[in-house]
């Protein structure tokens, strides 16, 4: 063990030499230009990594895409590994361009395309329409409800609200 420093030896023993740290605290900051200068006692210096996902746009998409259709069994691998791309990846990819080509291929509806607002609009006024049916029947029935109470109340019987004897 004479190869060893007496910093290494004393701390394999359990004993600490203070001044073989603060003379390698000293080397350390002299080394690193003193980073600490101007920053305040207690300042958090760590830097958080903050992960951004890689987006890649269609045409770089359909590269790699058109060099993977290319590629010979066991290349793969390395394509995807040279563009830093997962194979779960491709795989979206392809699913992405297959549904683009059959609506592409999907037969297009002629003709003006149907205003959303004039359909909203019809709607409403077809509710408005049944709103005001129901309203109308709604006051005939009270009405003959009311014709029933004084037919009942000329014989003598007497009813409740709900046209029930009481």
């Amino acid at each position: 063990m004479p190869n060893q420093s007496k910093a290494a030896m004393s701390a394999m023993n359990g004993t600490a030499d203070p001044l073989a740290s603060q003379g390698a605290r000293r080397a350390t900051e002299d080394a690193n230009g003193s980073a600490s200068r101007g920053l305040p006692v207690g300042a958090d210096v760590e830097v958080v990594a903050q992960a951004k996902r890689r987006q890649f746009p269609d045409a770089e998409k359909r590269r790699i895409l058109a060099l993977a259709d290319r590629c010979k069994p066991g290349e793969l691998g390395a394509l995807l590994r040279r563009e830093g791309v997962y194979s779960s990846s491709l795989s979206t990819w392809r699913r992405q361009r297959e549904a683009v080509e059959l609506a592409a291929l999907a037969p297009q509806k002629r003709g003006p395309k149907a205003d959303p607002h004039r359909a909203e609009a019809l709607q409403i006024a077809k509710l408005m329409r049944e709103n005001q049916r129901l309203e109308d029947q709604l006051s005939k029935a009270r009405l003959i409800i009311d014709v029933q109470k004084k037919v009942a109340a000329l014989m003598g019987h007497t009813l409740d609200d709900n046209g029930e004897p009481i």
